[in-house]
This record gives structure tokens, sequence and C-alpha cells, in this order.
């Protein structure tokens, strides 16, 4: 439990910076006073303003680890976009290949002579023979659905407690009181998703058996890591028993790797020698243009093509018309063979390792009884002593107001997180300097935090 006093000093910095950042944001002020006259809640997405902070702040430029705000201030960004710049605001050949194609075409809704080169660099990143393009990870994890329903004869779906995967419907649930529900900030949701999918706890075994012997379950979605309810790692073989027990029960095994792909290069499955039956990625695999794809084998793609083929002519309810265009072709080669380099990996994942040994010198050092989880070049501070082995026990770990306090001191002295939990990214061109200057201003951040507090 969290000593009553941190949180008060806690309410009393983040007022003070509040003020803070008034003072140092004119501009974005005036900026948000502007956008609120045509955008919901002042901003193109509504996301856009969970940051915390008094108004939105405005970009003016990004590149490499860093970004510039309207009012010239220079950022180092350990969020990058949730993952969707994580190899790098603007990377140099992801740029020319946008700026060569875009004098070439954007999009036909016909493949571009791309086509066949893409789909061999994400044989060769992912290590899965055949893919298909989607425009989001939703999307994709949406498609992979249909297939997963299509080829099995079933309906059901099992997904992990504290999931997220996009804005699919299926998935917007949580446990309450050991039910499956739709998640209470859910809007305008009209039916019972329960109906059709199921949850258990991460990391629980036997809750996982216990669903899948039933023999209703068409796939098993799930992330290698639970990343957005707080991070919460697998227990050392849990997603080598969950292939076991999918391909026990017939039920197919799909990994979302949009979060995971700072594991490695290819990704956690591919790292830790893991065949799903379905992958997903999207956000950083075309250096931050909408896109995603999902991988497969060539067994899998024979059902897939018998399913299509059985099934009456028509729209299959599978792909939009964006997807696959040739902007995001040109986009994803560059991206994954230029940029996400095995020696890109190298650098993130030696800085990370770097960072997470310096945040824990900084936590002991003050006697809290704090944690970090880190996966790849992701990490992230949970106010916990040991790391969450669930999403109940990583919800039990969070406190609104200490996060904001952290998230608004760092941001008012030039560093960005992402502002859902306490998470940080190492991209291939973050510096020992950045995070030096990470570690450094959240040194200074407890320093205030713990004021007449006795340790």
């Amino acid at each position: 439990m969290l000593n009553p006093n941190l949180i008060t000093n806690a309410q009393a910095l983040l007022a003070s910076e509040r003020a803070s950042y008034m003072k140092l944001h004119p501009k974005s002020a005036e900026l948000s006073v502007k956008a609120n006259q045509h955008f919901l809640y002042g901003v193109p997405m509504h996301w856009m303003n969970d940051w915390g902070t008094p108004v939105p702040l405005f970009i003016n430029h990004a590149e490499g680890a860093h970004f510039t705000c309207a009012d010239g201030i220079d950022y180092t960004d350990f969020c990058l976009g949730d993952t969707g710049a994580m190899f790098g605001h603007s990377s140099a050949p992801v740029a020319k290949a946008i700026a060569a194609q875009a004098g070439r075409g954007y999009t036909a809704m016909l493949p571009s002579t791309l086509a066949p080169d893409v789909g061999e660099t994400l044989s060769d990143f992912f290590g899965l023979d055949y893919w298909q393009l989607a425009t989001t990870a939703t999307d994709a994890n949406r498609f992979v659905l249909r297939w997963a329903r299509a080829v099995t004869g079933r309906s059901k779906l099992l997904v992990f407690d504290g999931c997220y995967h996009g804005t699919i419907d299926d998935t917007e649930i949580d446990i309450v009181n050991g039910k499956t529900v739709n998640r209470a900030s859910l809007l305008g949701q009209v039916y019972d998703l329960g109906l059709h999918t199921v949850a258990v706890p991460f990391n629980d075994l036997a809750a996982v058996e216990h669903e899948l012997a039933k023999g209703d379950v068409a796939v098993l979605l799930t992330e290698p890591a639970l990343t957005n309810c707080g991070m919460v790692l697998p227990h050392a073989g849990f997603i080598e028993s969950l292939r076991a027990l999918t391909s026990k029960y017939g039920t197919l095994l799909t990994l979302d790797e949009t979060h995971t792909i700072s594991t490695a290069r290819g990704g956690w499955a591919k790292a830790n020698s893991v065949t799903p039956d379905f992958l997903v990625v999207g956000k950083p695999i075309a250096g931050g243009l909408p896109a995603a794809a999902y991988g497969f084998s060539e067994a899998m793609a024979a059902r897939m093509k018998a399913a299509k083929d059985e099934a009456p002519a028509g729209h299959s309810g599978i792909g939009t018309t964006l997807s696959g265009n040739m902007m995001t072709l040109a986009a994803i080669n560059a991206t994954l063979r230029d940029t996400a380099t095995e020696a890109a990996y190298q650098h993130m994942l030696g800085l990370a390792t770097k960072l997470e040994i310096q945040f824990n010198q900084v936590i002991k050092t003050y006697g809290l009884p704090w944690s970090i989880s880190r996966m790849g070049a992701r990490l992230e501070l949970q106010f916990c002593a040991n790391p969450p082995s669930n999403a109940a026990e990583a919800r039990a770990a969070q406190n609104d107001t200490i996060e904001s306090a952290i998230h608004l001191y760092l941001l008012n002295r030039g560093v960005l997180l992402t502002p859902f939990h306490n998470m940080m990214l190492i991209c291939p061109v973050t510096t020992e300097a950045d995070i030096a200057k990470l570690v450094r201003i959240f040194n200074e951040f407890l320093k205030d935090l713990l004021k007449g507090i006795e340790q």
C-alpha cells in the first residue's frame, strides 16, 4: 500500500506542474483554443487529450528520438507514438522511400511491383511463410478472428483479463466477480460481448485449459506479455504451454506482437522459437504510417483458401480498400529492411538494459517498493515491489495521482513518457545522454516527492 503522504505530496506537485506547463506552452494553449472550434476535445483523435496536461501539447517537428513542440521546446521522446515510432521519428530510409513513392502513386487497390519484395521481407523478419496486410492492428486482429472462426467452425474467442488488441469489439472485456463482462468504459456497445468471448487471468494455465477443454474456442488471442493494463510479463514457459494446449484442443493460437516487437528483431515468438497459427503486428512496421500485417503458415494458408473458396461469392468481411496500398508497401520495406536492423536492435536492447539497471538503482536509493518490468526495448515503472503476474495485480499497483505527477514533471523538463502507465521505449537513435537525462530528472522528481517523508 502506498504511503498516504506520497499521495499528498504528489497532489501538490501535480498542481504546481500544471501551472508551470501553462507558462511554458502559450502557443499550445493558443492552438488548443483554435482546435476546439472544430475538433472534439480540441484534438483530431480524442486519445490525444489523455496526457493529463492542462491543454494538449502540439508538435511542430519530430526526428529520431526527439521532437519540438509549438513553443520551440526540444523533448526527448520515450513514448515514440506508443510504439508507432518505435524505430525513431522520420527514419531516413523510410522518409526516402515515402518521398520516392509519392511521385508514383499512393493507392490503387492493385498490388504494387514491390509486393513480392515486401512479402519476402515480412517472411524473413518474422519467420512465417504467408502474409496479408491491414491498415491497423485492430483490423488485423478482427480479420484473423474471422479467419479462425471460418477454418475451425467454432465461435468462441479466449483472451486474457486486461488485454488490449486495438478496438476490436470482441476483446473489449474485463473479468468482474469471475465473469466476462463488457468493459465499463466501452461506448455504444449494444450486445453482451461475453456471449462469444471468455476471459481468464494471465499466467493461469489451469484456467486456460478449463476453457479450451470445452471444445468451442476457435482461437486464443494474446500478446506474449500484457502491455496495456500495466506490463505483465509471462511466467517462464507460459506462452510455450499455451502453444501446447491450443494444439491439444484444436484451438488456434494468435500472438499479437504489436508491442512485443520490442523484444528482438522478429518479435518475441521468433526469439523464443514459438510458432503461432497467426501472428499480428501493427504500428511500427511502416515507420509510423498506418499499417499492420498478419502472418501464418503454408498449411494455414491452405485452410484459409478452402474456407474462402467454399463460401458464396461476395464480400468476406475481411480487408479494407486502403489495405496494402502502394505507399504502405514502400514504407514497410524500408522500415523492416533498412531501419529495424539487427544492429538497431542491439543498440536498443543494450540501452534498455542500462536504463533498467539505473532505474532500479534510483528506486533502491529511496527505499521505494517499486519495480521495473522490461521486455526488450520496452520498460515500465510499476508501483509494486514485485512485477505483477496478472491484470488484477497490475491494476492494484496503479496510482493515477503519482503517475500523472511523474509524467507532467518529466514533460515540463523535456522528457516524454507514454501517457498510459509509466512506459518507456528505446529507439535505434536514443543515446546514452537521453537516458542519463531521464534518470536525472526522475531522481529529482523522487527528491521532491519524498520531501518531508521519513524513509
